[in-house]
């Protein structure tokens, strides 16, 4: 293994990672908080970095749109968007996952607007849950790095061919400078080998992609795709093996921390994961018998893994950074229906913290904690509480 560590900010080292897998075609449009990313591709490009076709457009719904001509061709293909600009493309999202383009994109998670808002949270990958897509979290500069290169390998494996994304969360990782081991092209090159798409459009020989669905056809497409995002799991384990013994970095569906003896486990996804990391180290320093969840995987969803990780656990605090408007928060309910069919399993309390970027400090996660604890005891599972409200 050989690696050269350099500090830099989230969203260069996501553009590092973008040129070393020899990227072909990059479809752009800047929004807040991901720009950094397709600006410093660009200067790839025009420095000769890089060589990839830059296509500057109009909106995001454009971006996703080219991004499915270019895959479709054969050509490895990128884009990164935010907010408003994933919800402007949402449409061609489906459109995407459903001719099997393998497109890999980078989500700079931000709130949703009205109000609007340029700072953190999970709505806007809530909103596209459903879309077909792998999707994966990252916590750190340096695991989006390595999770976007894992990426075009699990989307572009044969048995795969599905768009992936990688969710960053805007500003804590996309803006935030930190230390980042880059691997070398060499290295990367015998990873991520020369993307083939085994049935490429081409006016020589003529294939059908996209054509209509009638209802005789149209439930067995689904079921097909269905069947492949679910399968993927095989392959992304296979490649996070893979990456972890090239790279020393090993990833899981379902990560956790210091649960070995934990009675009380606390489960959240993306950056906030190392806050509430330090908070664990705190109370367990303190004698109390606490460990942390992280969800690497959002699709396709890791049941199994899921169900092994909070066996032992006599409560689960779930900690949601984005509302489903009307009903229960969006990960605890896959949670609450992942351990459902089980005997033994878990109390569950709910949470919702930090929407439209308001910061949890590690004291809050102790606070958050303990009042999962006390709801516990009082029996209070039925309702999910939104943590400091000004009321």
């Amino acid at each position: 293994m050989t690696t050269k560590r350099i500090g830099m900010e989230g969203s260069f080292a996501i553009a590092e990672a973008i040129k070393l897998a020899r990227v072909e075609a990059i479809a752009a449009y800047p929004i807040t908080p991901q720009t950094h990313i397709v600006e410093r591709l660009a200067e790839f490009v025009a420095n000769g970095e890089l060589d990839a076709e830059y296509i500057p457009v109009e909106s995001e719904h454009s971006a996703m749109s080219a991004c499915l001509g270019t895959s479709a061709v054969g050509a490895r293909t990128f884009t990164a968007t935010a907010s408003q600009g994933l919800e402007l493309m949402h449409e061609v999202l489906y459109v995407a996952s459903g001719l099997r383009l393998p497109i890999v994109m980078t989500v700079a998670n931000r709130a949703l607007s009205a109000p609007l808002s340029i700072w953190t949270d999970h709505s806007d990958a809530m909103a596209i849950r459903d879309c077909g897509w792998i999707q994966i979290f990252a916590e750190n500069a340096q695991q989006a790095f390595d999770l976007v290169l894992c990426a075009f390998r699990i989307a572009e494996d044969l048995t795969v061919l599905l768009p992936t994304i990688v969710h960053i969360d805007g500003f804590y990782i996309s803006h935030t400078i930190e230390s980042v081991e880059l691997l070398e092209q060499k290295v990367v090159d015998k990873f991520l080998p020369e993307y083939r798409h085994p049935y490429p459009l081409n006016p020589d020989k003529p294939v059908t992609m996209g054509a209509f669905g009638p209802p005789p056809i149209y439930t067995e497409t689904k079921k097909a795709h269905e069947v492949a995002l679910r399968d993927s799991k095989k392959v992304i384990l296979k490649v996070w093996q893979e990456f972890g013994k090239l790279s020393g970095s090993h990833y899981a569906p379902v990560e956790s921390y210091k649960t070995e003896d934990a009675d009380v486990l606390l489960l959240c996804m993306g950056s906030f994961s190392e806050t509430a990391m330090m908070s664990i180290d705190k109370m367990q320093a303190e004698g109390q018998k606490v460990g942390l969840i992280r969800l690497r995987l959002w699709r396709p969803f890791p049941t199994e893994e899921l169900r092994q990780a909070v066996s032992k656990a006599q409560l689960l605090i779930v900690f949601d950074r984005a509302l489903s408007l009307g009903g229960a928060p969006p990960v605890c309910s896959e949670i609450q229906a992942a351990l459902y069919p089980l005997k033994t399993k878990p109390k569950i309390v709910s949470f919702v913290g930090s929407l439209g970027g308001r910061e949890i400090s590690i004291q809050g996660f102790e606070e958050l904690i303990n009042n999962g604890m006390n709801r516990a005891k009082r029996g209070k599972l039925d309702e999910f509480e939104i943590i400091g409200v000004r009321e």
